[in-house]
Protein backbone atom coordinates (compact mmCIF):
# COMPACT_ATOMS: atom_id res chain seq x y z
CA UNK A 1 0.00 0.00 0.00
CA UNK A 2 1.31 3.52 -1.32
CA UNK A 3 0.91 6.14 1.05
CA UNK A 4 1.18 10.26 0.00
CA UNK A 5 2.10 12.53 2.76
CA UNK A 6 1.74 16.41 1.98
CA UNK A 7 4.14 18.80 3.41
CA UNK A 8 2.98 22.32 4.45
CA UNK A 9 5.45 23.66 1.20
CA UNK A 10 3.70 21.49 -1.38
CA UNK A 11 6.73 18.57 -1.62
CA UNK A 12 4.68 15.02 -2.24
CA UNK A 13 6.66 12.39 0.04
CA UNK A 14 5.46 9.05 -0.54
CA UNK A 15 6.14 5.61 1.36
CA UNK A 16 5.16 2.08 1.05
CA UNK A 17 3.22 0.35 4.09
CA UNK A 18 1.59 -2.63 4.47
CA UNK A 19 -2.12 -3.22 5.11
CA UNK A 20 -1.14 -4.67 8.44
CA UNK A 21 1.49 -2.00 9.65
CA UNK A 22 -1.36 0.42 8.56
CA UNK A 23 -3.71 -1.17 10.92
CA UNK A 24 -1.03 -1.65 13.33
CA UNK A 25 0.24 2.18 13.53
CA UNK A 26 -4.06 3.15 13.64
CA UNK A 27 -4.54 1.35 16.97
CA UNK A 28 -1.10 2.49 18.40
CA UNK A 29 -2.01 6.04 17.86
CA UNK A 30 -5.50 5.58 19.20
CA UNK A 31 -3.83 4.40 22.36
CA UNK A 32 -1.24 7.12 22.88
CA UNK A 33 -4.35 9.54 22.51
CA UNK A 34 -6.73 7.60 25.26
CA UNK A 35 -3.70 7.37 27.52
CA UNK A 36 -2.76 10.99 26.75
CA UNK A 37 -6.38 12.13 27.97
CA UNK A 38 -6.33 10.19 30.76
CA UNK A 39 -3.26 11.70 32.42
CA UNK A 40 -3.64 15.53 31.07
CA UNK A 41 -4.80 17.18 34.30
CA UNK A 42 -4.17 14.23 37.05
CA UNK A 43 -1.21 15.66 38.22
CA UNK A 44 -1.28 17.12 41.90
CA UNK A 45 -3.19 20.18 42.49
CA UNK A 46 -4.94 19.77 39.31
CA UNK A 47 -8.34 20.03 40.76
CA UNK A 48 -9.77 17.36 38.45
CA UNK A 49 -12.56 15.81 39.75
CA UNK A 50 -13.07 12.04 39.49
CA UNK A 51 -16.66 11.92 39.39
CA UNK A 52 -16.12 8.45 41.79
CA UNK A 53 -19.32 7.13 42.86
CA UNK A 54 -19.35 5.87 47.15
CA UNK A 55 -18.89 2.27 46.76
CA UNK A 56 -19.31 1.16 50.53
CA UNK A 57 -23.06 1.80 50.89
CA UNK A 58 -25.54 0.77 53.49
CA UNK A 59 -28.94 -0.83 52.30
CA UNK A 60 -32.03 -2.07 54.77
CA UNK A 61 -32.57 -6.18 53.64
CA UNK A 62 -34.36 -8.09 56.07
CA UNK A 63 -34.84 -5.50 58.26
CA UNK A 64 -30.82 -5.18 59.00
CA UNK A 65 -28.87 -2.72 57.92
CA UNK A 66 -25.91 -3.88 55.80
CA UNK A 67 -22.57 -2.65 54.92
CA UNK A 68 -21.82 -3.38 51.45
CA UNK A 69 -19.25 -3.00 48.51
CA UNK A 70 -21.19 -2.25 45.64
CA UNK A 71 -19.78 -1.35 42.08
CA UNK A 72 -22.22 1.80 40.76
CA UNK A 73 -23.44 -0.49 38.05
CA UNK A 74 -23.86 -3.12 39.93
CA UNK A 75 -27.46 -4.90 40.11
CA UNK A 76 -29.68 -5.55 43.36
CA UNK A 77 -29.55 -9.11 42.36
CA UNK A 78 -25.82 -9.54 42.03
CA UNK A 79 -25.58 -7.43 45.42
CA UNK A 80 -27.65 -9.69 47.42
CA UNK A 81 -26.47 -13.06 46.02
CA UNK A 82 -22.70 -12.62 45.52
CA UNK A 83 -22.07 -9.98 48.55
CA UNK A 84 -25.11 -10.94 51.07
CA UNK A 85 -25.39 -14.68 50.57
CA UNK A 86 -29.16 -14.59 50.34
CA UNK A 87 -29.36 -17.43 47.31
CA UNK A 88 -33.10 -17.08 47.82
CA UNK A 89 -33.10 -14.54 45.13
CA UNK A 90 -32.93 -16.33 41.97
CA UNK A 91 -31.29 -15.38 38.26
CA UNK A 92 -33.02 -16.79 35.54
CA UNK A 93 -33.06 -14.55 32.14
CA UNK A 94 -30.81 -11.92 33.99
CA UNK A 95 -32.94 -9.38 31.73
CA UNK A 96 -36.58 -8.57 33.65
CA UNK A 97 -38.48 -11.02 31.74
CA UNK A 98 -38.96 -14.33 33.60
CA UNK A 99 -39.49 -12.99 37.53
CA UNK A 100 -37.66 -15.49 39.54
CA UNK A 101 -35.60 -12.58 40.73
CA UNK A 102 -38.29 -11.02 42.34
CA UNK A 103 -38.21 -9.33 45.28
CA UNK A 104 -40.01 -6.65 47.70
CA UNK A 105 -38.79 -2.79 47.66
CA UNK A 106 -41.05 -0.83 50.39
CA UNK A 107 -43.34 -3.75 49.83
CA UNK A 108 -43.30 -3.23 46.09
CA UNK A 109 -42.65 -6.71 43.95
CA UNK A 110 -39.67 -5.65 41.48
CA UNK A 111 -37.08 -7.49 39.53
CA UNK A 112 -33.77 -7.35 41.29
CA UNK A 113 -32.26 -8.34 37.89
CA UNK A 114 -32.78 -4.61 36.78
CA UNK A 115 -33.07 -2.34 39.91
CA UNK A 116 -29.48 -1.26 40.76
CA UNK A 117 -28.64 -1.41 44.31
CA UNK A 118 -27.33 1.94 44.59
CA UNK A 119 -31.12 3.57 43.87
CA UNK A 120 -32.94 1.20 46.47
CA UNK A 121 -30.35 2.88 49.66
CA UNK A 122 -32.81 4.48 52.48
CA UNK A 123 -35.43 1.61 51.16
CA UNK A 124 -37.14 -1.00 52.84
CA UNK A 125 -35.82 -4.73 50.74
CA UNK A 126 -37.34 -8.29 51.07
CA UNK A 127 -36.06 -11.08 50.06
CA UNK A 128 -37.91 -14.71 50.68
CA UNK A 129 -35.50 -15.25 53.10
CA UNK A 130 -37.28 -12.27 55.26
CA UNK A 131 -40.53 -14.29 55.17
CA UNK A 132 -40.18 -16.82 57.67
CA UNK A 133 -41.31 -15.98 61.48
CA UNK A 134 -38.85 -15.49 63.95
CA UNK A 135 -39.11 -19.27 65.08
CA UNK A 136 -38.63 -20.46 61.25
CA UNK A 137 -42.24 -21.46 60.63
CA UNK A 138 -43.22 -20.79 56.73
CA UNK A 139 -45.00 -17.46 55.60
CA UNK A 140 -48.79 -18.66 54.80
CA UNK A 141 -48.00 -18.42 51.42
CA UNK A 142 -45.05 -20.69 51.44
CA UNK A 143 -46.73 -23.03 53.21
CA UNK A 144 -49.88 -22.97 51.00
CA UNK A 145 -47.67 -23.21 47.86
CA UNK A 146 -46.20 -26.69 49.21
CA UNK A 147 -49.88 -28.14 50.46
CA UNK A 148 -50.89 -26.85 46.82
CA UNK A 149 -48.25 -28.78 45.17
CA UNK A 150 -46.86 -25.62 43.50
CA UNK A 151 -43.22 -25.96 42.95
CA UNK A 152 -42.24 -28.29 40.28
CA UNK A 153 -38.22 -27.64 39.62
CA UNK A 154 -38.71 -24.80 42.34
CA UNK A 155 -36.41 -21.94 40.26
CA UNK A 156 -39.15 -19.87 39.72
CA UNK A 157 -40.64 -20.53 43.20
CA UNK A 158 -39.18 -17.85 45.39
CA UNK A 159 -40.53 -14.73 42.31
CA UNK A 160 -43.88 -16.68 42.75
CA UNK A 161 -44.28 -16.42 46.89
CA UNK A 162 -42.97 -12.62 46.93
CA UNK A 163 -45.25 -11.54 43.93
CA UNK A 164 -47.89 -13.36 46.19
CA UNK A 165 -46.89 -11.71 49.47
CA UNK A 166 -47.06 -8.40 47.97
CA UNK A 167 -50.68 -8.93 46.49
CA UNK A 168 -51.69 -10.31 49.53
CA UNK A 169 -50.30 -7.22 51.54
CA UNK A 170 -53.04 -4.94 49.34
CA UNK A 171 -55.43 -7.29 48.76
CA UNK A 172 -55.97 -10.00 51.29
CA UNK A 173 -59.32 -11.51 49.56
CA UNK A 174 -58.27 -11.75 45.80
CA UNK A 175 -60.53 -13.21 43.29
CA UNK A 176 -58.72 -15.76 41.24
CA UNK A 177 -58.33 -13.29 38.21
CA UNK A 178 -56.65 -10.88 40.62
CA UNK A 179 -54.32 -12.91 41.43
CA UNK A 180 -53.28 -14.21 37.83
CA UNK A 181 -52.68 -10.84 37.07
CA UNK A 182 -50.95 -10.18 40.07
CA UNK A 183 -48.56 -13.36 39.38
CA UNK A 184 -48.69 -13.14 34.99
CA UNK A 185 -44.91 -11.36 35.80
CA UNK A 186 -43.42 -14.59 36.71
CA UNK A 187 -43.00 -17.40 34.26
CA UNK A 188 -42.97 -21.22 35.27
CA UNK A 189 -40.77 -23.38 32.92
CA UNK A 190 -42.80 -26.13 34.33
CA UNK A 191 -46.21 -24.46 33.78
CA UNK A 192 -47.46 -24.99 37.17
CA UNK A 193 -49.75 -21.70 37.19
CA UNK A 194 -52.90 -23.17 38.34
CA UNK A 195 -51.19 -24.86 41.60
CA UNK A 196 -49.21 -21.75 42.00
CA UNK A 197 -52.99 -19.91 41.74
CA UNK A 198 -54.30 -22.31 44.43
CA UNK A 199 -51.81 -21.74 46.53
CA UNK A 200 -52.44 -17.50 46.28
CA UNK A 201 -55.95 -18.56 47.23
CA UNK A 202 -55.50 -21.21 49.89
CA UNK A 203 -53.12 -18.55 51.58
CA UNK A 204 -55.89 -15.57 50.97
CA UNK A 205 -58.24 -17.79 53.54
CA UNK A 206 -55.39 -18.36 55.54
CA UNK A 207 -53.76 -15.33 56.07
Amino acid sequence: MTVENFDPNGTNHSFSLSRRELIKSVIASGVAVSAGSMLVGCGPGSGVQTGGVERLISINVNGKDRRVDVLPQETLANTLRLKLGLTGTKLGCDRGECGACTILVDEVPVYACSTLTHNVRGRKITTVEGLQAPDGSLHPVQQAFVDELGPQCGFCTPGQVMSAVALLNVNPNPTREEARQALSGNLCRCGAYDHYLNGVMRAAREV
